[in-house]
């Protein structure tokens, strides 16, 4: 017979989110923390159970995050920024630094790391993903923060 493991939308027992959040592109990332904040609260998490550190955009991101799932202070990391293309490469050494550190800091803690950091071509598109048409990804990732947390505890 085979077991299906997976997380639920129920902690059980209390859990301690940190949160870092890029200050670049402020407008969107603001919109991302209120949608991740709001499911965290929907969901139980009671705010003395919840730490926010702000860095200066999403390239500082990895750094704090990993700082913050080393602590042991924190039962998950949720990552939100925003990298929006322009005109020059600078946006491919970005996101994929980002991407990168905090996939990699993940296996190297064991403690989940949650990637909020939008990385789209237009600020339309932030914007639809921070809270208009395609839902907002900062909720999602609380979400996802709980499943993972509800998940590694049952392994």
């Amino acid at each position: 017979m085979i077991t299906t493991l997976e997380g639920s939308m129920m902690l059980g027992a209390p859990a301690r989110f940190g949160i870092a959040a890029a200050r670049f592109n402020h407008f969107i990332v603001d919109a991302l923390e209120a949608g991740c904040l709001d499911a965290l609260r929907r969901h139980g998490v009671a705010d003395e159970a919840i730490a926010i550190a702000r860095v200066p955009g999403a390239f500082e991101l990895p750094l704090v995050v990993q700082k913050m799932a080393k602590s042991g202070k924190y039962d998950v990391v949720i990552a939100l920024g925003a990298v929006i293309r322009g005109s020059t490469p600078h946006f491919d050494h970005v996101a994929g630094a980002c991407s990168r550190g905090l996939s990699s800091i993940a296996i190297d803690t064991g403690v989940p790391v949650i990637f909020g950091v939008l990385t789209v071509d237009s600020i339309e598109q932030a914007i639809e993903r921070a809270g208009t048409k395609a839902g907002n990804k900062g909720a999602e990732a609380a979400v996802s923060a709980i499943e993972m947390i509800s998940l590694l505890r049952g392994l």
